[in-house]
């Protein structure tokens, strides 16, 4: 079907369509003929026809109330009838791969006349590959799934499982050889910690948190004790199809009786009478649904267990204020059989295996965190100079002022600290990350109630200009209760500084 041909109009014919039977508006410097849509129009026909609205020059009013993307909309962008001679538009939406240009949306790295000691030029390069993939393949798919909350659709998967994305989810190591990494941007060899924070924040820009965790979120924590601690035949049979976006992995630790309290598990894990197989009972909560990496108590300590969905295991959906696309469940394990050779590291060394992922799932939040802060900050800037109140723009505002000076502060020091702690990764093996978990979470419920009060009541509202705030003021205390507790994060902290105190050491 051919492009409708639009025609040029001035201000002055515009402004003789201004009746409910024949009703125009100007939306930066596009005409459109609302006469039909007027009955149709959610904020009701009165908003139409008010005298600064029909047949004028309508942008400010259009963007006090809505996002552009309703302009990108197919049924309303066919309500365009025409343009404005000499006038063009100025206003674009997202666009495709490119970085934003509003200021602190992007982390300094990628900010122009700024530099970093840590990113290389092919840093810069997978980045933007990655943005493009993101933009394109994930985040439609991000927003409809968040919208019905169903699990992310297979085809993403799969195209992610093209890119390799999927392995380097687990960051730097030999699952990555022989592998051909978003398309021969990088070599194995070569991925470090900031390729992988690259793609934990581009991900993050979706905005959809519980899709976040739904795009196997659960693999990055549940598959590297399958990796570092799995036999070699173990490893053959399950780590292919996982990576491959085939199968589902997860961490199931926590239960209702022990949250941060991983020695309290109750989940029992006995040997049969053959010694073959263990048999499994309990429960697990809050768990994404899948093949299970299982904390179980044996009679020699805990135990880690790979169990496969089959006989006696069931799941079922949590309602929570997060998201159901994430798939959180309730797991029951009812004499579960599971072959000795799904065993996980040494029997009763299963602490070990637990905690030797600890630093690297908190990192990952880290990284998530401080994107996400990033996001609202953009969504703040954008409304407060879009948006006016007592006939300013809500910017000339010093509280609003001073609540997105605070987002900034906050974000800019949480994304400093995570880039030296990530440069430590990749020269140590024990990285001090338990007060950086601690302290962007902590932040990040700041930053969400400030963006909710610069919101207003757009920001408690699932729809419309405030979503996005909205949707990470419902969800942000989730990443504190994630990886250990804000609290007890802290205090493992001052303990471990403790522990490395001198002995001399006196005032």
């Amino acid at each position: 079907m051919a492009a409708k041909e639009l025609k040029e109009f001035t201000l002055e014919e515009v402004a003789q369509h201004n009746k409910p039977g024949d009703l125009w508006v100007v939306i930066d410097s596009k005409v459109y003929d609302l006469t039909r849509f007027k009955d149709l129009h959610p904020g009701g026909i009165a908003v139409l026809i008010d005298e600064e609205v029909a047949g004028k020059d309508a942008t400010d009013t259009f963007y006090g109330l809505h996002r552009h993307e309703v302009l990108e909309r197919p049924q309303y962008k066919r309500l365009q009838v025409g343009t404005i001679k000499a006038q063009k538009s100025v206003i674009f939406g997202r666009k495709i791969g490119e970085l934003s240009q509003v200021p602190y949306a992007e982390p300094t790295w990628l900010s122009p006349g700024y530099h970093s000691p840590y990113y290389s030029d092919n840093h810069r390069q997978f980045q933007k590959a990655v943005r493009l993939f993101i933009d394109e393949v994930v985040y439609p798919d991000a927003q409809a799934r968040e919208e019905d909350g169903k699990r992310p659709s297979q085809v993403v998967f799969d195209k992610m499982a093209e890119m390799n994305l999927h392995a380097m989810r687990l960051g730097p190591g030999k699952h990555l050889k022989g592998r051909v990494l978003m398309g021969g941007i990088v070599k194995p060899e070569e991925f470090d910690y900031f390729h992988e924070l690259i793609i934990t924040q581009e991900l993050v820009r979706c905005g959809a948190r519980g899709y976040g965790d739904g795009m196997l979120g659960g693999q990055v924590i549940g598959l590297p004790p399958v990796l570092n601690f799995g036999s070699s035949e173990l490893q053959a049979r399950i780590v292919p199809d996982i990576l491959t976006g085939k199968k589902f992995i997860c961490l199931a630790i926590s239960e209702a009786a022990a949250g941060s309290d991983v020695m309290g598990l109750q989940t029992t894990a006995v040997l049969s009478e053959d010694g073959k197989e263990w048999i499994i009972n309990g429960t697990k909560k809050w768990i994404t649904n899948g093949t299970f990496t299982v904390g179980c108590r044996t009679d020699d300590g805990l135990t880690v267990i790979l169990v496969e969905r089959g006989p006696g295991v069931e799941t079922r959906q949590i309602k929570t204020s997060y998201s159901t696309a994430a798939g959180t469940a309730y797991i029951t394990f009812d004499n579960v059989r599971v072959p000795i050779g799904n065993t996980l590291g040494e029997v009763g060394g299963g602490i070990f295996v637990i905690l030797s992922n600890f630093n690297h799932e908190r990192w990952v939040m880290c990284c998530s965190s401080a994107r996400a802060q990033r996001t609202m900050i953009e969504e703040c800037l954008k409304w407060a100079t879009q948006r006016k109140a007592f006939g300013k723009p809500l910017v000339s505002q010093p509280v609003i002022r001073a609540k997105i000076a605070a987002m900034i502060e906050r974000t800019e020091s949480v994304q400093s600290w995570l880039e030296n702690i990530t440069y430590q990764m990749t020269h140590m093996v024990n990285r001090p990350i338990a007060f950086l978990k601690s302290y962007s979470t902590r932040c990040a419920q700041d930053t969400a109630r400030d963006a909710v009060q610069v919101f207003g009541g757009r920001g408690i509202t699932k729809t419309g200009m405030g979503k996005f705030v909205e949707h990470y003021y419902r969800t942000v205390t989730f990443d504190s209760l994630l990886g250990g507790a804000e609290d007890v994060l802290a205090d493992l902290g001052v303990r471990q500084a403790i522990r490395a105190m001198p002995k001399n050491a006196r005032l």
